[in-house]
């Protein structure tokens, strides 16, 4: 492992705010020296991408094809209720393994569990075994906490202000090609079967494959102190920092109202991932679930750049008006998603259709509201972290932040998931998703205030800056 900068005590209030080193034109170096592509920021998100995509997004690609290609959508709930079980406790205990060991070595721990939950789907599907699933379950759930908190300080922690938005879309996209590659594979070894069910086995061979590679592209990662931004500065994330303190810097920010704004719409994000994938399992053929698969991804890829890039690219000359117009745009989208789900929904409880590409009568609703609905995630998911990402410039408070926020949409999961086992009426698993929604949608447009009120923060300090450089150059005669 790296040597790294280890704090004490006595510089609590350096150490706990893991400060960035400042890039206002006053302290910002006169001459930025070239900085190594394997260096930036850029290469960071390329990484983490990768084990994104090879861990996180093949696990996706397998819940994609409807509880994860299992015929049975009980036992694949279960085992994920649990997984977020034991997933919200180790999300919330990411900071402390990562200041133990460092970013890059809890990206390839995190890792670790994914495959033996895949290895659990295989031999159920081949064989009937069940014990598999659930020690897989519980072995990615503890895992998978520590990916989880690493992955997202990184991806809004790491980059520069100005790139965040496309940068967490990039992060997003390998994590998608999980399930556009996972969607053409199965797609691939099932399109002639045209009957609910399970998918065939040997697409788990090749998700396995995939999955066990994830924990040593993690080593590719630079840890903080190594990476540079494109102005030249460094990104400080000092460890050594004791438990007490760590605990205090966790209360101080969970209790904070950054964090208090944000965390309905986590728990709402979290709460609907079950609802799609038991969508699928019902009412679609194996083939349509793998085209779903397929195509949901590369929707929700674009419409996560579409987000990424309305808040990041100057089509207006103000970033507060560019965030207000997305936060509308995202909310009137999603409010008429899930009112659309609503009342399909409500119908194919009557109907209990079968839905296959053959018969376009019926399969283009079922999957056009699929498709949408997946697509509006998407565009909720790169919003609230672009958010995040502003509320500090630190990888060592991004952790923080992250480890809390995705904490709280774990244990969204884990009781959307337990519903689903019980199993629960889709019709009311969609009107309650329906209810989360227009609950969180208040508490996240203060959030959007709050960022705004940062970025005229910010500017007014650049104009203070810009006034004081003018009045020098007055007086210098210059």
């Amino acid at each position: 492992m790296s040597t790294e900068p280890v704090v004490t005590k006595v510089e609590l209030d350096t150490a706990t705010a893991t400060s960035v080193i400042a890039t206002d034109a006053d302290t910002a170096p006169s001459e930025v020296a070239p900085v190594s592509f394997f260096r930036g920021t850029l290469f960071q998100i390329f990484v983490v991408g990768i084990c994104a995509f090879s861990a996180p997004g093949i696990w996706n690609a397998m819940n994609g094809l409807g509880v994860g290609g299992s015929q049975s959508p009980v036992l694949v709930n279960t085992a994920n209720a649990l997984l977020y079980a034991f997933m919200t406790v180790t999300c919330f205990a990411a900071p402390w393994l990562t200041n133990a060991v460092g970013f890059r070595w809890t990206l390839s721990i995190g890792a670790l569990g994914y495959p033996l939950y895949a290895a659990g789907l295989y031999l159920n599907n081949r064989f009937g075994t069940t014990w598999l699933v659930y020690v897989g379950a519980v072995t990615c759930g503890i895992s998978a906490g520590f990916f989880w908190g690493v992955e997202g300080a990184i991806a809004t922690g790491y980059p520069e202000q100005h790139k965040r938005g496309r940068y967490i879309a990039t992060w997003f996209t390998f994590r998608n090609f999980g399930d556009i590659i996972g969607g053409a594979v199965s797609l691939a070894l099932n399109v002639n079967n045209s009957r609910r069910g399970q998918v065939g086995y040997q697409t788990y061979l090749a998700f396995i494959a995939i999955q066990c590679l994830g924990c040593v592209f993690a080593f590719m990662l630079s840890n903080p102190e190594k990476v540079r931004r494109d102005d030249g500065t460094r990104i400080e994330a000092p460890r050594g920092i004791d438990w007490c303190t760590e605990l205090r810097e966790m209360w101080r920010l969970t209790t904070s109202k950054s964090i208090l704004l944000l965390a309905p719409l986590f728990w709402y994000l979290g709460w609907t991932f079950a609802y799609p994938g038991t969508f699928v399992a019902t009412y679609f053929t194996v083939r349509s679930r793998a085209l779903g698969s397929f195509v949901t991804a590369i929707g929700g890829t674009l419409a996560s750049w579409l987000t990424g890039a309305l808040v990041d690219v100057p089509w207006t000359k103000k970033r507060q008006n560019r965030a207000i117009s997305t936060y509308i745009l995202i909310a009137a989208f999603n409010s008429a998603t899930w009112i659309w789900a609503v009342i399909i929904q409500n119908e194919y409880t009557v109907t209990q259709p079968v839905l296959d590409w053959s018969n376009q009568a019926t399969f283009g609703r079922g999957f056009g509201l699929y498709m949408i609905k997946k697509i509006s995630v998407a565009m909720v998911e790169n919003y609230i972290y672009w958010c995040i990402g502003n509320l500090s410039d630190s990888p060592g408070d991004q952790i923080r932040y992250s480890s809390i926020l995705r904490g709280i949409e774990t244990a969204g999961m884990c009781v959307g998931f337990g519903v689903q086992a019980v199993p629960t009426a889709l019709i009311a698993t969609a009107s309650i998703s329906l209810g989360l929604w227009f609950f969180a949608l208040p508490f996240s447009y203060y959030a959007t205030v709050r960022v705004v009120r940062k970025f005229n923060e910010l500017d007014n300090k650049r104009d203070e800056l810009s006034g004081s450089a003018q009045q020098d150059n007055n007086a210098t005669g210059v």
